[in-house]
């Protein structure tokens, strides 16, 4: 059992070293996210579309 809270006292030491984000990037960088997936899904839906008609013109 003291390994268990050897690793609990290690893993709340660690995080005090961690550089956490500030809001203002938080934000941005999850607006970013969004924008790229929104992009992605935009481009895949098109190149579905197109494929699409391009096999039934096809057959």
């Amino acid at each position: 059992m003291a390994s268990v809270s050897d690793y609990i006292k290690e893993t709340r030491t660690e995080l005090t070293h961690v550089n956490w984000p500030s809001r203002e990037q938080t934000v941005r960088f999850t607006t970013l996210v969004i924008l790229v997936s929104l992009a992605t899904a935009a481009l895949l839906g098109l190149s579905d579309f197109v494929f699409s008609k391009l096999l039934t013109l096809l057959f």
